[in-house]
């Protein structure tokens, strides 16, 4: 599962670095220390954190991130927050800023790109399908 140092964390929740230490410090957001010393927070930890903070209202769309070459405008970058799978279809939720977003893609392809609670990931809405991209 993957974890996110206090910088990539921050980027996520759109705050600043320090704030995610605070909160960190504070016991908000569970974070460990790595053997040199730098802080992270699990991938899981982040995603429920996320969904605490926008039910709460206080999370501002993140900033996108660099994208490949694309004809899909709509893009939210965000954290995925449950997987729901199925024989042959999986739901995807993802966590970006105030918007909850739900995909329904087939179960290979969420085997496939290694998608799971935690991971980060950018839907991409085109009309009324929603693809999702690693980050």
């Amino acid at each position: 599962m993957p974890s996110y140092s206090i910088g990539q964390a921050a980027d996520l929740l759109c705050v600043s670095p320090e704030t995610v230490r605070r909160w960190a410090d504070a016991g908000r957001l569970p974070a460990d220390r790595a053997s040199d010393g730098s802080r992270t927070v699990d991938g899981v930890v982040l995603a429920a954190f996320a969904r605490r903070r926008a039910v709460e209202g206080a999370a501002p769309p993140p900033k996108a991130p660099a994208t490949p070459a694309t004809s899909v405008r709509n893009s939210f970058a965000g954290i995925v927050t449950a997987v729901r799978l199925d024989e042959v279809a999986a739901q995807v939720e993802i966590q970006s800023g105030p918007h909850h977003v739900v995909s329904l893609v087939t179960r290979e392809s969420v085997e496939e790109l290694g998608i799971a609670v935690g991971v980060t990931v950018t839907a991409r809405v085109k009309s009324t399908e929603v693809h999702v991209d690693l980050a």
